[in-house]
């Protein structure tokens, strides 16, 4: 069906109380093999029935997304956890129980009966619960688990709008349910349950001190300490490929907050006369201390609202017609340990790190306990 670039069908729905009828007719497109993106509490997701491999190609194809790429089921209850696992471990059930429905994603051992086409060919799932009336409604209705990575392109910025999924995904998929834009605006932490002690594989909207809360000691995979780096096999989506990225190149600054100033200042200018035309991306309030293009994402002391505004940044600069994009760099502690992750995998290694003596903000797993 999405290979056919039909017309995409675009329904609005209440975000808190949606439309039944819709809801209704989303759900039988689902069961009966087609494409849904919906809207979630993190960023639109991009939805299949996770029990045919048919359907779930079809993600792939829309997005051009690469095969050995991991999809996350998306359920409605807990339920559906223990049908499709071998073994839940204590652990993910307390996890369940304090974080579902919201943004955290649990990788468990599989059992085999959904296809390996949904976890890239791994013995392990990923399994979400949404905290997001339309979602949580459409999946239920839909009487399947849901298999959905963000409903962007491949390698894009995740869309935080039904406007983002339908510029990018326009006649590949079936319908556009546009619940308003997305709160969080970054995608779920992703926890591996699988080992002896739990590892993030992705930071998002559960920070690793609220997971420590509830499982004691928590480890941060190896692959979010570098500059962009990639693992041979992604064990997790965001793990593996260039993510989150505009069009334009995006060079990433990081430091504290004076030096990276200085340094984009810096930059910018030798770019400029270069005949290059710059974006900046800042904090709300710096805009005025930066010459040229400057396009805002949150506050210096709310990386949240960094997070909520990021993606919508990077897609606005698209319009501009920039050639490159300087990015401010987040510290990596709490909330930011995901927005820097997400700046680091849009920059695609093109990182500059601005030394002073308050140190450089980077990943450790001493972060990682805190909140």
């Amino acid at each position: 069906m999405c290979s056919d670039r039909k017309k995409t069908v675009f329904w609005k729905v209440d975000a808190i109380c949606p439309d039944p009828e819709i809801i209704r007719q989303a759900g039988l497109i689902l069961r009966r093999g087609g494409l849904v993106a919906f809207p979630t509490e993190t960023v639109y997701g991009l939805g299949a029935n996770a029990l045919d491999v048919s359907a779930v190609e079809k993600i792939f194809t829309a997005k051009g997304r690469p095969q050995d790429n991991p999809l996350i089921v998306h359920v409605s209850g807990v339920d559906p956890v223990y049908e499709y696992t071998s073994f839940v471990p204590q652990k993910a059930r307390l996890l369940m129980e304090k974080f579902w429905p919201g943004p955290l994603t649990l990788i468990l051992p599989g059992n085999g009966k959904i296809p390996e086409k949904v976890s890239g060919g791994l013995p392990d799932l990923a399994f979400r619960m949404p905290d997001h009336a339309v979602a949580l409604a459409l999946i239920k209705e839909a009487g399947v688990p849901v298999a959905a990575p963000s409903a962007n392109l491949s390698g894009r910025p995740s869309p935080t709008a039904a406007g983002h999924v339908l510029a990018d995904l326009e006649g590949r998929i079936d319908v556009i349910l546009d619940g308003g834009p997305s709160g969080m605006g970054v995608e779920s932490t992703v926890l591996d349950m699988t080992g002896d002690i739990p590892a993030i594989l992705r930071p998002g909207g559960i920070t690793p001190g609220r997971i420590r809360t509830v499982t004691g000691a928590v480890i941060l995979d190896g692959t979010l300490l570098d500059n962009g780096e990639t693992p041979p096999r992604p064990r997790s989506p965001g793990m593996k490929y260039r993510h989150y990225a505009p069009s334009a190149p995006l060079v990433l600054v990081e430091g504290s907050p004076d030096m990276v100033m200085r340094e984009i200042i810096k930059l910018a200018g030798d770019y400029t006369r270069r005949g290059k035309k710059v974006g900046i991306l800042c904090r709300d309030g710096q805009q005025d201390r930066y010459p040229g293009l400057t396009i805002c994402a949150g506050t210096d002391d709310d990386p949240a609202s960094v997070a909520a505004a990021l993606y919508a940044a990077l897609r606005l600069f698209e319009g501009t017609g920039v050639d490159i994009i300087l990015a401010e760099g987040v510290e990596a502690r709490g909330m930011g340990l995901a927005v820097a992750n997400r700046l680091r995998r849009a920059a695609g290694g093109n990182i500059i790190k601005v030394r002073h003596n308050q140190g450089i903000p980077t990943f450790t797993n001493n972060e990682s306990q805190e909140e």
